[in-house]
């Protein structure tokens, strides 16, 4: 059955006619195209489609797209800045080497990205605890828990480094 729904899509409302049926995996992927928010399992035990609604990491496999009316939806295509000025968490991953074979890195910044809009300044066992629903199938974490404790202010205080300046979204990280 056909249903109108309106929501915020990486900054954007949108309206669109969905089916009762359609994750909202599906409806990010097949019918808006987008296609970084990646389906691993289709259970909801890998993270790879891990998106952000209303400031908190959902897995999008098991998100019905229905439910999204009304909310905030943030894809990994909405985080760089209109200019294309990666958004800090990113820019980590590509410095610290957090990107690895790339097809959890999407799910793995969104997650890292809401620990830190809740808790900016996140030590390693939250790091940890944050990304726990994001498997990594390639060398490790190592690389991906140093790409996120770059941009946590935990980690800045002690190594006295500058916070990275962010001016594309509000929240924590815009400091």
């Amino acid at each position: 059955m056909a249903k109108e729904i309106s929501f915020t899509f990486n900054g954007n409302k949108l309206a669109i006619t969905i089916e009762d049926h359609w994750t909202l995996l599906h409806l990010i992927r097949e019918e808006l195209g987008y296609n970084g928010t990646k389906e691993g399992c289709g259970g909801g035990e890998c993270g790879a489609c891990t998106v952000i609604i209303n400031g908190a990491a959902v897995n999008s496999c098991l998100y019905l797209a229905a439910e999204i009316d009304g909310k905030d939806l943030v894809t990994i295509e909405g985080l760089a800045a209109d200019d294309g000025t990666l958004h800090p968490v990113q820019q980590a991953f590509v410095e610290k080497g957090g990107i690895q074979c790339g097809f959890c890195t999407p799910g793995m910044i969104l997650s890292a990205k809401a620990l830190l809009d809740e808790n900016p300044n996140a030590n390693e066992d939250e790091i940890k605890h944050g990304i726990a629903g994001n498997i990594c199938r390639c060398t490790g974490y190592v690389q991906i828990i140093d790409s996120i404790k770059s941009v946590s202010g935990f980690y800045q205080e002690e190594e006295q480094a500058p916070v990275a300046a962010w001016d594309g979204h509000d929240g924590p990280l815009d400091d």
